[in-house]
């Protein structure tokens, strides 16, 4: 976990705000509580905090956060819109080179995690945005990315799973994706899995 960047990927699609989880809270606040389970967490080894992304049909970034300004970027937002993954995905991995050309990345790279409950609305820009990635790295560890099944629709889960198998057979250089479905969680909260991802 050490010397290494991480972004966290939030949708807020209008599903976000369906109440489907432990407790009868909703994807939106269930996001929330990971969200600062994981900024808690990479603080103890990162105190400039992570990288946070919430996306629908537009995405807005958010640097530096630390868990004292969670609770602040989930007040201001709301789930609404469409869920366009491919641009915040693209976003997100060219600021990564970018950084990385200015000699500013950590020796160990990134971890993306991305938080998502449906299908994404361009699924060939989600793919092409991860190939065209994989092609730019140098080594397989330097950039890896963790899509995170919150809630259960059926074909979300297939293209995540598809991501997750089909892609280097597809042109991409490594297998940067890692897929996570509601399956795979079992008794698992969010904010475990989230911490599980980044330590593994």
């Amino acid at each position: 976990m050490q010397d290494r960047d991480y972004t966290l990927i939030i949708d807020k699609s209008g599903s976000m705000s369906t109440p489907d989880q432990a407790g009868g809270k909703n994807r939106w606040e269930t996001a929330e509580e990971s969200t600062l389970a994981l900024a808690r967490k990479c603080e103890q080894f990162d105190p400039d905090g992570i990288t946070v992304y919430l996306f629908s049909s537009r995405f807005k970034r958010y640097s530096n956060v630390t868990s004292s300004r969670v609770a602040q970027i989930f007040q201001e937002n709301e789930p609404a819109g469409s869920t366009n993954l491919a641009g915040v995905l693209k976003d997100a991995t060219d600021q990564y080179f970018q950084r990385k050309a200015s000699g500013q990345t950590k020796a160990n790279g990134e971890t993306i995690l991305v938080i998502t409950d449906g299908e994404p609305d361009d699924r060939k820009g989600v793919m092409r945005a991860i190939i065209e990635a994989s092609r730019q790295m140098e080594r397989d560890e330097e950039l890896g990315i963790s899509l995170i099944q919150v809630g259960s629709d059926p074909t979300a889960t297939r293209f995540l799973r598809a991501l997750d198998d089909e892609l280097q057979g597809a042109g991409a250089k490594f297998d940067i994706v890692d897929t996570i479905t509601l399956d795979d969680m079992a008794d698992m909260t969010l904010s475990e899995v989230l911490l599980n991802a980044v330590s593994d």
